[in-house]
């Protein structure tokens, strides 16, 4: 078996000017590939293609990462609107951002279609050139043509049934969870109950309760008389504070009282005054009394009904 061997004999290189050698190395780099690709990563993305019905809408993505300097051509996307007979284009978004090789382009569009078929049949996405442009250098990438499915919505051949056209039934809604929605509206009345159980508890309106309310009575009674009318004055809080107590209050079982009552022992010396008061116009014929008596009394009554709401 013959070998042929061929030599490249560089000696007539030393010959040739030094423009002679510049344009040779020149084309040799021409031959060789870019070190610096402008299009880094193209992708393009796309849902399943098949079960869509007329109105449905179709969502493709693109990504690209292009080398610094290159900015996309807006010119070269689809314009929103109608792009053929039975398809628009509903949505054009384009976001950037940087990337460690360049720039990044998320390209998302969507599409409708309006093909009412009479049977599975493939359509097609028409595909475009996206580009690219750094001063007078312009690249591109083609985002090729995409193929999907389409069914008809309803059969070819209309079947009836009793004269009348068969209709399918509707698929029935799917239930809606509202067990949190229940708990919650449970929660706000049993709270609502027991804020309007608390007010009537306050205001009285429970008859076995109707402690509650006996110096709001002789609040009311109290209100009604006019100072000069002392004596009755210490009548209506001696009878609330016997009601209270539960027999008739003396002012030596106060004691007794405080204990079974211990949040109106803060009030101990108003009462201790107020007994005194009421034995000095009673039991000793005083009647040269401090003018402003009724009012003191009214003002004990006040706070006796404070700590029987539980305001103190």
């Amino acid at each position: 078996m013959k070998m042929n061997v061929f030599f490249f004999d560089v000696s007539g290189l030393k010959r040739l000017p030094l423009a002679g050698l510049v344009f040779i190395l020149l084309a040799l780099s021409a031959c060789s590939g870019r070190i610096d690709e402008a299009i880094s990563h193209f992708a393009v993305q796309t849902p399943r293609p098949f079960g869509y019905v007329i109105g449905d809408e179709i969502e493709q993505r693109i990504e690209v990462v292009v080398r610094r300097g290159f900015e996309l051509q807006y010119s070269s996307l689809p314009g929103k609107g109608k792009i053929n007979r039975w398809l628009d284009l509903k949505h054009v978004k384009v976001r950037q951002t940087d990337a460690p090789q360049g720039v990044r382009y998320r390209i998302a569009l969507r599409y409708q279609f309006f093909y009412a078929p009479l049977e599975v049949k493939m359509l097609t996405l028409p595909g475009f050139p996206v580009q690219f442009r750094q001063g007078v250098n312009q690249v591109e990438r083609p985002v090729p043509d995409w193929h999907f499915t389409v069914a008809p919505i309803r059969e070819l051949a209309i079947r009836k049934q009793d004269g009348k056209q068969y209709m399918r039934p509707n698929m029935p809604a799917p239930s809606i969870e509202t067990t949190p929605q229940r708990l919650g509206l449970w929660i706000s009345l049993a709270a609502a109950a027991l804020a309007g159980a608390y007010l009537a508890y306050c205001h009285g309106l429970f008859r076995r309760f109707s402690r509650r309310t006996v110096f709001k009575r002789a609040q009311k009674r109290l209100a009604r008389l006019g100072d000069d009318r002392l004596k009755m004055h210490c009548k209506v809080l001696h009878e609330a504070l016997n009601e209270l107590h539960g027999e008739v209050l003396f002012q030596h079982g106060l004691e007794a009282f405080y204990r079974s009552q211990p949040a109106y022992r803060a009030l101990r010396e108003r009462l201790e005054w107020f007994f005194d008061l009421s034995n000095r116009l009673h039991f000793a014929g005083e009647s040269a009394i401090d003018s402003e008596a009724a009012q003191r009394i009214r003002e004990l009554c006040r706070q006796c009904r404070a700590i029987e709401r539980g305001q103190r």
